[in-house]
């Protein structure tokens, strides 16, 4: 057998439910996903007025336990993780010893000595090797459970009361970023509340061999309120509304998290050591003096849609890139994120268009994000 043989791509436990409902099915990060099931734009409004329900089964688990498991998570991402309390969340970041960004994640307490690190379907064995790397000498250990769980999401206006419909768990007293045991529709879970798309939403780990069932239940609750299943295009529509990063487009190894923006997740007053500080400290130093370049939003004064790597432009010069570019259905207009000259950052400035195909459209420079919910 030949080594550079295709690799058949990974299947979440709802793969034949996606298909049955007629979803157009992509590849990403080696796993088969829906990438919708009939219009995203549909999806995406769903979410914003009602709900949807996305499998998010490609993220990668990895529980880190042990008396020193704080400490090992403390040395090993940027973030203070020892200060998160038991049944809290925290986003932070696993830097390179050069400050490069491997990934960001978010990691859940869910006991005094045992936490969960969701890492990125592309990075989830960066991430796993960094960690065990990173543990040598600690009195913790790293599991990889990326097959012990299917992640089902219910997000949008109505979520509180579809889900309140089939738990008994304080929906109430969960607060943003935090996550509790609890049982949905007969099946036990992790209820976490760190949703991924600007509207209020619970996320759902449960085993893959009740992934299924809870995904119908919900569905069957959801009937009234008019959630609908939704796909990973209008989950991308969705956080670039709401400013959200995406790995490989905002985030990258060439990049700390002071050139995103994201500087606050970075925490220095933290006990002992940890990976990346030296280089984060003058990378922290070089974004309060004179950024090279800032994180900002455009929106499109005409139809043309930017993509990820069309220039940016003013005055003839090349001053920026796009990371994320998309038709924005709320705002509907285009609309993108991309990284540009502190000089021409300020939200307003004059002057600013995008290279599509060799003509230069003009855009407005927005401070992210481009969208915020109603509390």
């Amino acid at each position: 057998m030949s080594s550079n043989a295709p690799v058949e791509p990974r299947r979440t436990a709802l793969d034949a439910l996606h298909r049955s409902l007629g979803a157009t099915m992509t590849d990403f990060a080696g796993w088969d996903m829906p990438l919708r099931y009939g219009s995203e734009r549909d999806e995406h409004n769903a979410v914003r007025t009602k709900a949807g329900l996305f499998d998010l089964s490609h993220m990668g688990e990895i529980t880190v336990t042990g008396p020193e498991a704080a400490q090992l998570l403390n040395f090993a991402l940027v973030g203070d993780i020892a200060s998160v309390g038991v049944g809290r969340a925290r986003y932070t970041m696993i830097c390179r010893e050069d400050g490069g960004i491997l990934d960001d994640l978010i990691v859940y307490r869910l006991a005094n000595s045992e936490y969960m690190v969701v890492a990125n379907a592309s990075n989830a064995q960066v991430v796993l090797d960094a960690l065990t790397e990173r543990s040598s000498g600690y009195d913790a250990e790293v599991r990889d459970d990326r097959d012990a769980y299917a992640l089902i999401a219910v997000q949008g206006p109505e979520s509180p009361g579809i889900l309140a419909s089939l738990t008994d768990a304080d929906l109430d007293g969960l607060k943003y970023y935090a996550g509790l045991p609890g049982t949905v529709a007969g099946v036990p879970a992790l209820i976490a509340r760190t949703g991924y798309t600007g509207e209020d939403g619970f996320e759902l780990f449960v085993k893959p061999e009740h992934a299924v069932e809870l995904w119908q239940a919900l569905t069957k609750a959801g009937e009234g309120a008019g959630l609908v299943p939704c796909g990973l295009s209008c989950r991308d529509t969705l956080r670039l509304e709401a400013g959200m990063p995406l790995y490989g487009h905002e985030l990258s190894t060439d990049l700390t998290p002071f050139d995103a923006g994201l500087g606050r997740v970075v925490k220095f007053g933290k006990e002992g050591d940890f990976v990346g500080r030296t280089a984060l400290e003058d990378a922290a130093e070089r974004a309060a003096g004179n950024p090279p370049r800032v994180l900002v939003g455009l929106v499109a004064e005409g139809r043309r849609v930017p993509r990820a790597g069309y220039p940016v432009v003013a005055g003839g010069e090349v001053i920026g890139e796009v990371t994320s570019g998309a038709p924005s259905p709320t705002l509907g207009k285009p609309i993108a994120m991309a990284y540009v000259d502190a000089a021409h950052s300020a939200p307003g400035t004059a002057g600013v268009g995008v290279d599509i195909r060799g003509s230069h459209e003009p855009y407005e420079v927005v401070a992210l994000p481009f969208y915020k919910r109603r509390k």
